[in-house]
């Protein structure tokens, strides 16, 4: 398996040329960690990124997502009641907690294996400017089995909306 820095020096901070070329596949090296394509890719920028940062000091990792109102997602949840569904937050968190195994230097694909526990204490409307995602890497196991456990909240306009604990995202290595 390729390792991620052979391919991709890392950097503080990406574009959303940086994350839709990840969506594309071998930006880590071949058959390692790749962000989703749109309209699954849940955010225009990584506004931050680092190995020891967050609140429990073993790495975080903030994106965004500016709102417009034709976003996809505000069309087909609650007709009448437009919203961007909770599901679409946590799965972005895992979505960043993959891009950072795969960022920090771990091979294989980001898979979600979990979640321990979901709280939604607001909605995401077409009002809202930007969404803002923080998560906080809280243990990294690299081995055998690469894992990263992570807590994260979802922002919208600087309120938060929803949080998560214990996020679980595994890299899984192709079949020799």
């Amino acid at each position: 398996m390729a390792n991620p820095h052979d391919f991709h020096s890392p950097q503080p901070s990406y574009t959303r040329d940086e994350l839709l070329r990840s969506s594309e596949g071998g930006y880590f090296g071949p058959g390692n960690a790749q962000l989703p394509a749109p309209p699954m890719l849940m955010m225009e920028r990584i506004s931050e990124i680092s190995l020891d940062g967050g609140a429990f000091g073993k790495g975080h990792i903030v994106g965004e997502l500016d709102i417009v109102p034709g976003h996809w997602f505000f069309d087909s949840h609650f007709r009448g009641d437009p919203m961007m569904p909770s599901s679409l937050g946590l799965d972005a968190m895992w979505q960043m907690i993959g891009y950072w195994l795969g960022w920090s230097g771990s091979p294989g694909k980001g898979r979600a294996i979990g979640v321990g526990e979901v709280e939604c204490t607001g909605s995401i409307t077409p009002d809202a400017q930007r969404v803002r995602y923080e998560v906080a890497m809280r243990q990294v196991r690299r081995g055998k089995l690469v894992l990263g456990i992570a807590d994260g909240r979802v922002l919208a306009d600087g309120t938060c909306v929803f949080m998560a604990k214990d996020m679980r995202v595994g890299l899984t290595k192709a079949a020799d």
